[in-house]
C-alpha cells in the first residue's frame, strides 16, 4: 500500500529534521513512524524487530483495504494520517504526537458511515520478529483487560503499547507470538464514531528517529520531473555486452565446474539477470516481447528467469484458465507465448532460467491423495511441504516436469531440454522443510495422512541412526530434527533430479533456495543440486547497517555460498516499496558479487504485468521504476565486465556437525558471518555427517582462514568501515556510504550529500542528501583515456497517490569533475517536450541526446548538475 506524502515544512520539526545528521540513528535500537500508515516500527541496527499495519475484513474474512495518506503536520514531530476503507464505509484519521523522547501517542478517530453487521472487523496488526529478538526481549505479552501489549525485559530494553479505552479485542494470531492483533471492531462495524488513544512507551535505550522523508529531505516532491524514464525504452545501450553471445547458447550447455559456471566450449560466464513473472510472460503482445527483449539487452541483462508461470493467482497461467477442473495439462497457447519469449531473448544473447514449480495449487480433479487435508475445505490446495511425504504430489510434479522439458519450441523447433539458451532449472521455488514448511506436517496441523507419513519417516530415520525418537520429529527445534529434515528433503530432490536427467535435461539443476532468514542448517539438503541458490530482501539504509550489530542484504546472500559450489541469486530486492534509497542497491550488489565471486544474480522483478503499457509502480516492476533503472545498467556493466577484482583472501566458516545442526546459526546472530563478508571471500564449509552419508565434506582452499566460532567478530569493536584488499571498494556504515574506485568504474553512493568524494579520476560534490553518482568508461580504456563515458545518477523516485504513474524523480544536484581526454561533449539522455521524445534505433527505442553545458580545464571536465535536465543518464563522448 502506498500513500501520498505531504511536503509541507511546518515549524520547528522540519527545521530540526534538516539539521539532523543523516545517519545519526543508524545503529542500536530506534523507533519511528511508518510514513505509509503512520503506525510504529522498531529496528535494531537496521534489522526490523516489529512493524505494523491496518487490517480489516468484511464478511467471511473478505479483505477490506484501507487507503491512507500521510503528512507532516507541525512542530514536535506531529504527523497526520487520513484513511478510507471503502469496503466497510469507514473513515479513519490519526494524529501522531511525540510528548517526550521516549514516547509516541496516537489519537485515533474512526467514523463508520453505516453499519456492516456481519463484518469480521479489524484494527491494527503488529508483526513481531520474535525468533530474531527473543534473547534480547524475551516473549511478548498481552496487557490485562485488552489494554494492549508489551515486549521486553524489566530493567532492560522494553516497549509497551497501551490503548484507552480498551479495544474490542487484543490477541495473538493463531496462538503464536509473531503477530498481535488489536481490533477496534469485532463481529460487526456499527454506524457511528469511536475514539482511541494509543501510547507507545519506550525504554531509555530506544531512540526515536525521524520519518524517512525527514531524513532524506522534505522537498516538494510534486515539483520533481515526471518524465525521467520511458518504460518502453532503455536510457543507455549496453547491448554490446551481448553482441558476441548472439544467439544465446552458441557456446553449448552451461556447466557447473567447481565454484564456476562455464559453457561446454570452456567459456566462463557471469550472469546479470532479472525475473519475468506471471502476466508479463503470458499477456505481453508479440511485438512488445521482441521490443522488451531488446530493451533488456540494452539495459545489460544476459539472463532472465521465468517465474510464477504456474501460480494459482495468475490467470491465465501455464495450465490455461483458472476455471479448469484440474492442472493435468499444459496449455498449448500459453506454452507458445513462452516459446516466443525464449526465441526473442535468445536472439538478443540473453539466457533463460526455467523454474519448474512455483505456486501451483492442486484441484479436486488432480486426484491428489489427501487433497481434503491440503485444501482445508477450499477449492484448491497448496503443495509446499506436503510434496516431501506425499507420493501422489511427487508423481504429479514429475508429470509436469516431463511435459515441460519435452516441449518443442514452436519458433526454434528445439525442445526445452535440448536448448542451450536455457541455462538452468529450479525444481521448487522457496519450498524447504528444514526451516519453513516442515511445521505444516506436524500432528497438530489437522493433516492426519500427511502427519502419519511424516511421523513414520521421522521414526524410521531416528531408529536407523540411533537418534531420540521424541526429538527427531520436532521440526521447529534445532538438533536431531534438522538431520532428519535435511535427509527427507534431499531424498525428494535426488529423486526429482534423477527423473529430470532421465528425461534428457543437461543443464544445471537447483533444488530449492535458501531464503527468508534460513539458518545454515538449511544448506546441506541443497547440495544435492548442481548450484546453491539464495533469495534475500533488504530494506532502507542497507549501506548504514553495521556488520558488528546486524546483517545487510549482502550478508544473507554471502552466507549461502557453500564451498565448492557455484552460487546463484534468483531473487534480490529491497522492500517495503518505495524504499527511498533503492537506487544505491544495484551497485552495492554488483560490487559485492564481484568481490565474493558469485556466479549469477537476478533482480526481482522486471515485471509481473503485460509489457504493453506503463503499468503501475510496484516493488515487482523494475521496468518502469526510474530509481532502480537509474543504476541498474551501471551495475550490469561493472559486474559483467569484471571491473572490481575478487577478494584475494578466503574466509571459510567451518562449523562442526553439532554447531551446524544443534544451533540456529545465521547472519542475524553470527558476528563471524557478517564481518567475514567485509574481510574476504566468505565460503561455508559443511562438515561430513555420519547420519547424512550423501553430504560431502566441503573442500577448503589452501591458504584460507578457517573460522569456527560464529560469535567471533573479525573486525574491531569500534570499526566504522571496511575496504577490500584491492582498495577498490569501501563501505563506511558510520556515514552510510559506499565508494567504488577502479580504472573503468568510479562511483559514490548513499549519504554523500555535503561531502566531497575524491576518486582516481572523478571528484563528486553532491548536494542531494542521499544519491548515487557513477562514472564509467564505455570503451576498453580507463576513464582518464576513454572517449566515451557513461555517467549514471540516482536518487528518490516516488509514485503518485495510490501507487499510480508517473513517478516523481528527485534531481541529483551538485558538481562532478572527470579527468578525460580533451574534445568530448556532454549529452543528456532526455525525454522532453523540446524534442521528439523517442526515436527508433537498431530495432528499439532510444532516448534523444541533448547537448548540455560542460567546461574543460586542466584535463578535467566540470559538470554542474542542474535540476531541469530531467535525466539520470549523461554521456561524455566525441
Amino acid at each position: 500500500m502506498s500513500t501520498s506524502i505531504s511536503n509541507r515544512l511546518v515549524g520547528a520539526a522540519s527545521a530540526l529534521a534538516c539539521l539532523l545528521p543523516a545517519t545519526l540513528f543508524a545503529a542500536g535500537w530506534v523507533a519511528s513512524v511508518d510514513q505509509q500508515q503512520g503506525l510504529p516500527m522498531l529496528q535494531n541496527s537496521g534489522l526490523e524487530a516489529f512493524s505494523s499495519g491496518f487490517v480489516f475484513w468484511g464478511e467471511n474474512w473478505k479483505w477490506a483495504r484501507t487507503a491512507t495518506e500521510f503528512s507532516i503536520a507541525g512542530p514536535n514531530t506531529d504527523y497526520v494520517v487520513s484513511g478510507k476503507n471503502e469496503n466497510l464505509n469507514l473513515d479513519l484519521s490519526l494524529r501522531v504526537g511525540k510528548p517526550s523522547n521516549h514516547q509516541l501517542t496516537w489519537d485515533i478517530d474512526l467514523v463508520a458511515q453505516r453499519t456492516a453487521p456481519n463484518a469480521i472487523g479489524g484494527g491494527v496488526a503488529y508483526y513481531l520478529n520474535v525468533g530474531q529478538f527473543r534473547s534480547q526481549l524475551g516473549e511478548p505479552e498481552l496487557l490485562p483487560d485488552n489494554r494492549g501489549w508489551a515486549w521486553g525485559k524489566a530493567g532492560g530494553t522494553r516497549l509497551e503499547m497501551r490503548f484507552d479505552p480498551a479495544p474490542a479485542s487484543v490477541y495473538f494470531e493463531q496462538g503464536g507470538k509473531g503477530e498481535i492483533r488489536v481490533f477496534f471492531y469485532s463481529g460487526q462495524v456499527p454506524q457511528g464514531k469511536r475514539h482511541y488513544k494509543a501510547t507507545l512507551a519506550l525504554s531509555d535505550d530506544i531512540a526515536l528517529r525521524p520519518t524517512i522523508d525527514e531524513r532524506f529531505g522534505l522537498d516538494k516532491q510534486d515539483e520533481w520531473p515526471t518524465d525521467v524514464l520511458n518504460w518502453n525504452a532503455s536510457p543507455v545501450d549496453l547491448s554490446f555486452l551481448n553482441e558476441k553471445e548472439k544467439p544465446a547458447g552458441k557456446h553449448g550447455f552451461l556447466r557447473a565446474v567447481g565454484e564456476n559456471l562455464v559453457f561446454e566450449d570452456g567459456t566462463a560466464v557471469r550472469f546479470w539477470g532479472t525475473n519475468l513473472t506471471a502476466s508479463a510472460l503470458f499477456g505481453t503482445p508479440r511485438e512488445s516481447v521482441k521490443q522488451q527483449a531488446r530493451r533488456l539487452s540494452e539495459l545489460g541483462f544476459n539472463l532472465v528467469r521465468f517465474h510464477h508461470h504456474d501460480s494459482a493467482w495468475v490467470d491465465p497461467n501455464i495450465f490455461g484458465s483458472q476455471k479448469l477442473p484440474n492442472t493435468q495439462k499444459l496449455s498449448e497457447e500459453m506454452l507458445n507465448r513462452l516459446d516466443w519469449w525464449i526465441k526473442c531473448l535468445k536472439d538478443e544473447g540473453i539466457y533463460v532460467w526455467l523454474d519448474l514449480t512455483v505456486g501451483r495449487k492442486f484441484k479436486p480433479g488432480d486426484d491428489i491423495d489427501g487433497f481434503e487435508e491440503i485444501s482445508a475445505g477450499k477449492p484448491s490446495g497448496e503443495l509446499k511441504g506436503y510434496n516431501y511425504v506425499n507420493a501422489s504430489i511427487q508423481e504429479a510434479m514429475k508429470r509436469f516436469n516431463e511435459a515441460y522439458v519435452n516441449r518443442k519450441n514452436a519458433y526454434t523447433e528445439v525442445r526445452y531440454k535440448d536448448e542451450p539458451a536455457i541455462a538452468a532449472m529450479l525444481i521448487n521455488n522457496e519450498n524447504d522443510i528444514t526451516s519453513h514448511f516442515g511445521n505444516w506436517l506436524l500432528p497438530n496441523k489437522n493433516v492426519p495422512k500427511h502427519a502419519a507419513w511424516y511421523m513414520a519417516a521421522a521414526a524410521s530415520f531416528a531408529a536407523k541412526h540411533g537418534l531420540p525418537k521424541d526429538k527427531t520429529w520436532r521440526s521447529w527445534e534445532p538438533g536431531p530434527s534438522k538431520l532428519f529434515l535435511n535427509d527427507l528433503e534431499q531424498r525428494f530432490n535426488s529423486d526429482m533430479i534423477a527423473n529430470l536427467r532421465s528425461e534428457g535435461v543437461k543443464v544445471p539443476i537447483v533444488t530449492t533456495s535458501t531464503w527468508g532468514t534460513n539458518p545454515l542448517s538449511s544448506l546441506p539438503a541443497l547440495t544435492v543440486g548442481d548450484m546453491i541458490d539464495v533469495h534475500a530482501y533488504g530494506g532502507t539504509g542497507e549501506l548504514e547497517k553495521s556488520p558488528l550489530t546486524g546483517p545487510t542484504l549482502v550478508d544473507w546472500l554471502a552466507a549461502a555460498r557453500v564451498a565448492g559450489k557455484p552460487l546463484t541469486i534468483t531473487e534480490w530486492n529491497v522492500e517495503r516499496f518505495p524504499v527511498p534509497d533503492r537506487g544505491t542497491v544495484p551497485l552495492y550488489i554488483a560490487a559485492s558479487a564481484a568481490l565474493q565471486g558469485w556466479n549469477a544474480l537476478m533482480q526481482y522483478a522486471y515485471a509481473q504485468v503485460p509489457l504493453n503499457t506503463e503499468g503501475r509502480p510496484s516493488n515487482w516492476h523494475a521496468f518502469n521504476d526510474p530509481a532502480l533503472l537509474a543504476t541498474m545498467p551501471a551495475a550490469a556493466l561493472l559486474y559483467r565486465r569484471g571491473d572490481v577484482r575478487e577478494w584475494g583472501r578466503t574466509i571459510a566458516f567451518a562449523p562442526s556437525t553439532e554447531q551446524l545442526f544443534d544451533q540456529s546459526i545465521s547472519p542475524s546472530n553470527s558476528a563471524a558471518l557478517r564481518t567475514a563478508v567485509e574481510k574476504g571471500r566468505l565460503i561455508i564449509a559443511l562438515p561430513q555427517t555420519k547420519e547424512l552419508p550423501w553430504l560431502k565434506k566441503s573442500p577448503v582452499p589452501s591458504g584460507a582462514t578457517v573460522v569456527t566460532d560464529p560469535n567471533l567478530p573479525l573486525l574491531p569493536n569500534n570499526a566504522t568501515e571496511a575496504t577490500s584488499d584491492s582498495g577498490e571498494v569501501r563501505r563506511n556504515w558510520d556515514s552510510g556510504t559506499l565508494t567504488i574506485n577502479t580504472a573503468l568504474s568510479q562511483a559514490a553512493m548513499g549519504w554523500i550529500g555535503g561531502r566531497k568524494v575524491s576518486l582516481a579520476d572523478v571528484d563528486i560534490s553532491a548536494l542531494t542528501r542521499n544519491a548515487t553518482v557513477a562514472v564509467q568508461s564505455l570503451t576498453d580504456n580507463p576513464i582518464r583515456n576513454s572517449t566515451k563515458i557513461l555517467i549514471s545518477l540516482g536518487a528518490r523516485s516516488v509514485p503518485m497517490v495510490g501507487d499510480h504513474m508517473p513517478f516523481h524523480s528527485e534531481p541529483v544536484r551538485g558538481q562532478i569533475s572527470v579527468r578525460a581526454p580533451a574534445g568530448l561533449k556532454l549529452y543528456a539522455q532526455v525525454r522532453s517536450a523540446e524534442v521528439s521524445p523517442y526515436k527508433y534505433s537498431k530495432g528499439g527505442m532510444a532516448p534523444q541526446e541533448r547537448e548540455v553545458p560542460v567546461s574543460f580545464k586542466d584535463g578535467r571536465y566540470l559538470i554542474n548538475l542542474e535540476r531541469d535536465w530531467g535525466t539520470y543518464w549523461l554521456l561524455l563522448k566525441q
